[in-house]
């Protein structure tokens, strides 16, 4: 079983090449061997009798087809046998190496706490079960060399997270990430102390730098997925003809993608909250479309870019937000939703999924995260009151 793999310095972004020689020389024997079996089977031992010739050839040709189903058989599973047969401890692989599978699902936490909250663990677990041939990674500012090779033992959400086979921890590196971007330059000319809204900030221009580089779909830490998103290249509608960028998804190297980093920078401005973030994505969205008003539950298509019912992720719209964390009379099935953003921007009053409390919050966690709603949520409750037999 893959645990999470640490990086532990900048330097380790840089892929290792030494295996990929190793199979480009055993993919030009096996070429060699099947053009030598195609095209001269057997030329010594070639019967005398034209019908055992003709036979003979044809045996041939079928176990070669048999052969070659196979390795592209095996090349079609490479994406989950990563996650199966490659144990941390043989295998330190670095951000690079792991995004480079390819459509990978992101998520970012640029403050510097180290240890993440249920809902974080929650968004993260929910996603590894969704998707579990893709790898879901969490780049984290405030992992550092001193502290990524012993965070695994030190914090129940690590330990968590790290039992999953298909989740990667990172360290959040902006140098790096922001390389080859229209990104880097502001990077170096911004003065983190002297912004207001600087976590956003660095946050916005870190996903659209990952999601550019490498594809994928990038989700907020407060998003718990509940089936799997079928759209490529899709942005989400917080309501009608405004988009959020608190979760979307490109291949690599979309153009409008580098259109958003190009206008992040020249309409930058910190000091206005989300002017990188939903109104960057909004204004760039309606330069190439016209957008209208959504009636019912379909979505809209510009330029090849699917543009997302608010019913896919924003079914409670942030006025109500509290309502995940209030009893309701009959739970929503959400049968028009792949996700759902719980607004945590907006929880002022930090409220909390809480054992035997029977929220909807509670209920997502039973189904969607069950392994952090135990770990870090039943089991706490019971460690803190030892005699407590409430139901759960």
């Amino acid at each position: 079983m893959l645990q999470t793999v640490w990086v532990s310095s900048p330097e380790s972004w840089t892929s290792r090449e030494s295996g990929r020689h190793h199979e480009g020389r055993q993919r030009s024997w096996r070429c060699r061997f099947l053009r030598s079996v195609i095209q001269h089977p057997c030329q010594r031992h070639v019967p005398r009798c034209p019908g055992k010739a003709r036979m003979l050839r044809k045996i041939q040709i079928c176990l070669c087809f048999c052969f070659v189903s196979g390795i592209l058989y095996e090349i079609s599973l490479l994406s989950s046998c990563v996650f199966n047969y490659l144990p941390m401890s043989q295998h330190y692989l670095t951000p690079e190496q792991v995004l480079n599978l390819g459509k990978s699902i992101i998520f970012l936490e640029t403050t510097e706490r180290l240890e993440p909250p249920p809902l974080v663990s929650c968004s993260v677990e929910s996603a590894a079960r969704i998707y579990q041939d893709r790898a879901v990674i969490l780049f984290m500012k405030g992992l550092t060399n001193e502290t990524a090779l012993d965070l695994n033992t030190s914090y129940a959400a690590f330990s968590l997270l790290s039992s999953m086979k298909n989740v990667f921890i990172f360290p959040l590196q902006m140098e790096t990430v922001f390389q080859e971007t229209p990104l880097l330059q502001w990077y170096h000319q911004v003065v983190p102390e002297q912004e207001k809204n600087w976590v956003h900030v660095s946050s916005d221009a870190s996903r659209l730098a990952l999601i550019w580089k490498y594809g994928g779909i990038y989700m907020d830490t407060d998003v718990i997925s509940i089936r799997p998103i079928p759209e490529r290249s899709f942005l989400a509608a917080q309501k009608s003809r405004f988009s959020s960028n608190g979760i979307f998804g490109f291949p690599a190297h979309h153009k409008f993608i580098w259109d958003c980093m190009e206008n992040f920078v020249l309409k930058y401005n910190g000091n206005i909250w989300g002017n990188q973030g939903p109104f960057l994505m909004t204004r760039m969205l309606k330069t190439l479309c016209n957008l209208t008003d959504f009636e019912g539950t379909e979505d809209h298509s510009c330029q090849n870019i699917s543009f997302l019912n608010p019913q896919r992720f924003y079914p409670i719209p942030y006025p109500a937000w509290s309502r995940y964390y209030q009893v309701w009379d009959e739970s929503p099935s959400f049968n028009h939703s792949y996700a759902l953003h719980l607004w945590n921007f907006m929880n002022h009053n930090r409220k909390a999924v809480v054992a035997g409390s029977n929220t909807l919050a509670e209920k997502l966690y039973k189904a969607y995260c069950p392994t952090t709603y135990e770990d870090l949520i039943q089991n706490a409750r019971q460690r803190d009151f030892p005699g407590s037999e409430d139901g759960v």
